[in-house]
């Protein structure tokens, strides 16, 4: 039996445990990418950016940081990619001045488009802090974040004409508003500029050069920004959930179980009657790999603790994956060990190998059982006197003439 895979895979194994722990505890894709903003080389905050044309910008979510309602986004500089280029910066700007300046980018762009009806909506009024009489009480009103989702929007009800003390109402601050129409699109890449068809006749030369560096949201969101550092990135994060198992995940998982332990109860009955000369080849190979038998039995237990967790974390593809290998290597080994021992092993361990001579009394056998058969006669031969003279031996020959 060849060990150096049975190693490989124990070590392969506890690389996968570790690495999968580490996803399970809470690592995320989206906040690793953003975490890489820091590695980015920019001069400073106050860069002065000419052409919006080669950006893009990701709005991710709105979230309560410190107290404040904010939108974080981050900042693209290869606009042709759909912010799927490491981003210049992830950052965090209040709602209302980053929808205002979503605001003023859909005029700009019904502008050049040549939309002549254009009317802001109404919902723009929440963009202040403005007061709102409820059931005779006076309060305030201003748009922020939504307390069910960080991709929705919200008109948050205040205390103060400050809008900073929330009116909390069963853990809910949030009026019946619908603000849907002037929300931007979270995990969305919006480019900073939008270009439309023109006819070459309606404009002049400078159109197009001029067009590049005209960005309402980008430039105010790059002007007013604020760096959202890796706790700002963490804050309304989803943690991941995963689907539990059903019934006929259970089944399954027991089906799977059950045939594991058959395998490996026939697979000690093999062992019991291998021959001397293949358990110690067995033995050579594991010891040529450096491993003992105590070393299977600890990578058999490992491999049992693992599937174990896998299943209570309710990973389901690493749990299936590692079953079925399993399930797979045993029936493997179960088959390599029947077709050796397809041979007699007596109770030393030895080959008991089939009598030759017994083989032919069988043929033998089987040839007088045969109908029509008739043994070959062979003539007696008549006995010779015990004693003879020589008269008598005279007596016998020919006489000579």
């Amino acid at each position: 039996m060849n060990i150096r895979p049975l190693k490989c895979f124990s070590q392969v194994l506890v690389s996968v445990l570790f690495i999968c722990l580490h996803q399970a505890c809470g690592a995320d894709d989206d906040a690793n990418d953003d975490a890489n903003y820091t590695n980015y080389s920019w001069n400073n905050d106050d860069t002065q950016i000419q052409y919006w044309s080669d950006y893009s910008i990701l709005p991710k979510r709105c979230i309560v940081y410190k107290g404040v309602d904010v939108i974080v986004f981050s900042m693209h500089e290869k606009a042709g990619q759909q912010c799927s280029d490491e981003p210049v910066g992830t950052y965090k700007l209040d709602v209302p001045t980053f929808v205002e300046s979503y605001l003023y980018q859909i005029e700009d762009n019904a502008e050049n488009e040549g939309v002549d009806d254009y009317a802001e909506s109404a919902n723009a009024q929440y963009l202040d802090c403005t007061g709102v009489e409820i059931n005779g009480e006076q309060f305030y009103s201003q748009l922020g974040c939504s307390d069910t989702s960080t991709a929705e929007l919200a008109v948050n009800i205040y205390t103060d004409n400050t809008c900073e003390t929330k009116a909390d109402s069963n853990g809910y601050d949030d009026a019946n508003v619908d603000v849907s129409d002037i929300a931007p699109p979270f995990q969305k890449c919006v480019g900073c500029v939008v270009w439309f068809d023109k006819n070459d006749d309606e404009i002049d030369d400078q159109y197009y050069d001029n067009h590049r560096t005209d960005s309402p949201l980008c430039s105010s969101a790059w002007a007013y920004k604020e760096t959202c550092d890796k706790k700002c990135q963490r804050v309304g994060m989803e943690a991941v959930t995963r689907e539990g198992w059903n019934s006929s995940d259970k089944v399954l998982l027991g089906i799977l179980g059950i045939f594991a332990v058959g395998l490996l109860s026939g697979i000690y009955r093999k062992r019991q009657r291998m021959t001397n000369k293949n358990a110690l080849l067995e033995q050579a190979a594991m010891s040529a790999a450096g491993m003992q038998k105590s070393h299977v039995v600890g990578i058999a237990t490992l491999l049992v603790v693992v599937i174990t967790i896998f299943a209570a974390l309710k990973m389901k593809n690493v749990t299936w994956a590692m079953l079925l290998a399993t399930n797979l290597f045993l029936f493997g080994y179960m088959m390599k060990l029947t077709v050796e021992g397809s041979e007699e092993v007596g109770p030393d361990g030895t080959v008991i190998r089939p009598d030759e001579s017994s083989d032919d009394e069988d043929e033998d056998d089987e040839d007088d059982e045969r109908p029509g058969y008739t043994p070959t006669s062979v003539p007696a031969v008549p006995p010779q006197p015990a004693n003879n003279t020589g008269a008598d031996v005279a007596n016998g020959l020919p006489s000579v003439t």
